[in-house]
């Protein structure tokens, strides 16, 4: 995996996952690695739980990477000092930076904020505030209209060191007294307590990649039952998604185990006969489609899939069919989706996350960003809906039925009779893993080089004792498959009792019997040699892979040589490690989509933001002394991107034993 420093060079679901709605949490990216990074939020920031005390104080659990052990944050609300340090890396690995260099989003949002507030007397509601932006856009509006003083503006942000650093933004801006700020969800607002009254209007940005992740319809519904007048004007106005059929090759690679794996032939299967029993989740993926241009063939034109006003209350739950015309001979491996926001009633201001061959190759007319222009941007992406299996054959000028549908949260889609199978409830034995391992776990070389080495190790060993470190079920196979008198214990910190049934379900087709593989309900430094039958390990693997931790920068691979460590009075003289060593590799790079969306802020629309520069960790014009953090990203979801150093070795290290000084 390969990283970025954003402070010296010179040259962005979830958030909080689905069921918290966006306003109850920090938006977190999908993962920073400049080179491959999931669409998780980071191991090291994972939010996994926040509660709210009488004392007005929130306790935060964040997830340590080197251990696997979980600390609690704590934040108090009347602490007006600059953000701890721990609390300066949650807000770093969140969106609200990429989001407020985004100016065509910014743009769009004045556009229509000033055309909505136009009557003194309104009575403004911003849910999920962010850093105030939208709340002082409609404050200046408000104004202009003649109704400061007989106007309001409220604002609720949840999160409660988010909304610390809006109060300093609203300071800054000479703007704490014309804006109310609730540190509580929405749902938690009450009219004649917190609000004096309903609002007339409402502006929010509510939205993910696939437009609902963020809990936009529960949140748009509790306003309309409880906080909003009847018909209310909104920004934005309505938002309508998109699809399109595409094939292509790569996107395949990433879906269909089963099918890669049978290519392999070396005796290991995953996905044992027809039950596709490790795939990925069943839902849309945030991409950035734009860098799939080369890999993907067009099935289709654009087509129209749902629409959401949000000046009405919004159903839970919508079904639709659509008929679609292939325009070209191939096989339709995903749907890949975007929205389009028209944020005023009037038609004219509108805000587009389509990708750029979608806008350049289209015959259907697409309504645009404000003057047309879109920066890259990292906080919206496009989504990509996996077809299962092979994919769906289609010929040009045939017509393909769709049936899409949405609950709350998430919109899927089934093509033709294709994606049934994806209607059924997941047995208990039924792993899911991102997309990028399913790729990784289909390809051949990297399955040989494991079995290779695996082989090698287990050379003249007639019953070793092995450990799997990690979530490794790809090695918990190899092991237990290429020596069946071997012992097997596997850690599966993050999969658990999961890893377990998904492993009894596969043993038949892999030779070996689940009465000689163990799953260790502790952590590595609880492990006795009553655990092991008072038997030395010969052998400790992992690739690493920590299930639920992807988003890892390089070094917090080292979790591994911590457990390694742990388990050093439990190896014999002979043990073999696999990894054996470590190696950080680093070059120089030109990112400048990336470097711009991660820049550290000035104006934004008429309002300074300079003051969360340091939280956020933004690049360049900053002090010496404050430095951006590490973030991990994907190379290729970076937009544009270019080598500018040869790749150098910063460190080796011998996976033998962690020692603290």
């Amino acid at each position: 995996m390969c990283y970025v420093s954003s402070s010296e060079t010179s040259g962005r679901q979830v958030a909080i996952r689905r069921q918290l709605a966006a306003e109850q949490g920090p938006r977190m990216t999908s993962c920073l690695f400049l080179g491959v990074a999931p669409r998780p939020p980071p191991a090291a920031l994972h939010l996994l739980l926040r509660r709210r005390m009488a004392s007005n104080r929130a306790f935060q659990l964040r997830l340590n990477p080197l251990t696997g052990d979980s600390e609690w944050l704590v934040v108090d609300e009347e602490e007006e000092a600059p953000a701890p340090s721990q609390h300066k890396q949650l807000l770093a690995a969140t969106s609200y930076l990429d989001m407020l260099n985004d100016t065509a989003r910014n743009r769009a949002y004045r556009h229509a904020i000033d055309a909505t507030v136009t009557d003194p007397t309104s009575c403004v509601l911003d849910i999920g505030a962010g850093t105030g932006l939208l709340s002082m856009m409609a404050a200046r509006a408000l104004a202009a209209a003649g109704g400061e003083g007989r106007g309001s503006v409220s604002a609720c942000e949840a999160y409660l060191p988010m909304g610390k650093l809006t109060r300093r933004v609203l300071r800054a801006n000479g703007m704490e007294n014309r804006i109310k700020v609730f540190h509580k969800r929405s749902d938690e607002l009450r009219v004649g307590v917190e609000l004096d009254s309903r609002a007339d209007i409402l502006v929010s940005e509510i939205l993910d990649s696939e437009l609902l992740g963020e809990g936009l319809i529960p949140t748009l519904q509790h306003a309309h039952d409880m906080l909003l007048v009847k018909n209310p004007k909104t920004v934005p106005y309505r938002a309508t998604t998109y699809g399109v059929l595409v094939e292509s090759m790569l996107l395949w690679k990433m879906h269909d185990l089963h099918s890669n794996e049978a290519n392999t032939e070396d005796g290991v299967w995953l996905t044992p006969g027809t039950e596709n029993i490790l795939s990925v989740k069943l839902q849309q993926h945030a991409m950035q489609c734009d860098a799939l241009e080369d890999e993907i063939l067009l099935l289709s034109e654009p087509f129209k899939v749902f629409e959401f006003d949000f000046w009405k209350r919004p159903d839970s739950h919508r079904e639709t069919k659509i008929e679609i015309k292939a325009t070209a001979d191939g096989h339709a491996h995903a749907i890949i989706s975007w929205w389009v926001l028209q944020l005023d009633s009037a038609g004219s201001v509108f805000y587009s996350t389509a990708p750029g061959w979608v806008r350049q190759s289209s015959g259907v007319d697409l309504p645009q960003c404000v003057n047309g222009m879109k920066d890259w941007c990292d906080h919206w992406k496009q989504c990509v809906w996996f077809i299962q299996g092979t994919g769906a054959p289609a010929m040009k000028d045939q017509t393909l039925a769709l049936r899409a549908s949405h609950d709350q949260t998430s919109i899927s889609y089934h093509l033709n009779i294709n994606d049934e199978v994806s209607s059924r409830s997941p047995k208990s034995d039924h792993l899911t893993l991102l997309p990028e391992r399913i790729a990784l776990y289909g390809d051949k070389a990297w399955r040989s080089a494991l079995i290779g080495a695996v082989r090698n190790a287990m050379s003249g060993r007639s019953s070793p004792t092995c450990i799997v470190a990690d979530d490794s079920v790809l090695l918990a196979l190899i092991v237990s498959s290429l020596l069946p008198s071997s012992k097997v214990i596997t850690m599966f910190p993050g999969l658990r009792d999961k890893g377990f049934n998904y492993l009894r379900a596969v043993a038949d087709a892999n030779n070996f019997s689940m009465d000689r593989i163990k799953v260790i309900g502790k952590k590595a430094s609880s492990l006795t040699m009553n655990d092991l039958k008072d038997e030395k390990i010969n052998l400790v693997v992992g690739e690493p892979f920590y299930h639920g931790s992807e988003g890892m920068l390089p070094w917090q691979n080292l979790r591994f040589w911590n457990e390694r460590t742990l388990l050093g009075p439990l190896l014999s003289e002979d043990a073999f490690i696999m990894p054996c060593r470590g190696i950080l590799r680093l070059c120089a790079m030109s990112l400048p989509d990336l470097w711009r969306s991660r820049c550290s802020l000035k104006d934004v629309e008429g309002f300074d933001h300079s003051v969360v520069n340091d939280t956020f960790g933004a690049c360049g014009d900053l002090p010496g002394e404050q430095q951006g953090p590490c973030l991990p990203y994907y190379v290729w979801q970076c937009g544009y991107n270019k080598v500018t150093s040869v790749p150098h070795f910063s460190h080796t290290t011998n996976i033998v034993s962690l020692k603290s000084n």
